[in-house]
């Protein structure tokens, strides 16, 4: 089986600094893109952003200006980061990935990780 695990969330300061980290762990044999999402509370999970290759990383509209998306191909590992956190930020951050694992090297999954929650003060 292949984990994601993201770790970073928590209580931050309005304009604050965050950062988040995605670890994919278990039986993988090929992760492809990994990517991040919000939830808030009574609302679509939403994407904020996307790695699809090494050379193509794209925003959705909650990302947009705001995070800068990153991949560590060797860890298995993606990050999202940003120096200026907004009160309307607080939501759920989950990262997805799409990749395969060693019993099925072909065939590809998606992969959610719990979440972490991301509270903002003011």
């Amino acid at each position: 089986q292949v984990q994601l695990v993201e770790s970073g969330g928590g209580l931050v300061q309005a304009g604050g600094f965050l950062r988040l980290s995605c670890a994919a762990s278990g039986s993988i044999f090929d992760i492809g893109t990994m990517d991040w999402y919000r939830q808030a509370p009574g609302k679509q999970r939403e994407l904020v952003a996307t790695i699809t290759s090494a050379v193509s990383t794209n925003y959705g509209d909650s990302g947009k200006g705001r995070f800068t998306n990153s991949r560590d191909y060797v860890k298995n590992t993606a990050y999202l980061q940003t120096n200026s956190l907004n009160p309307e930020d607080p939501a759920v951050s989950y990262c997805h990935a799409h990749g395969t694992d060693t019993r099925t090297p072909s065939y590809w999954r998606d992969y959610w990780g719990q979440g972490t929650q991301v509270t903002v003060s003011s």
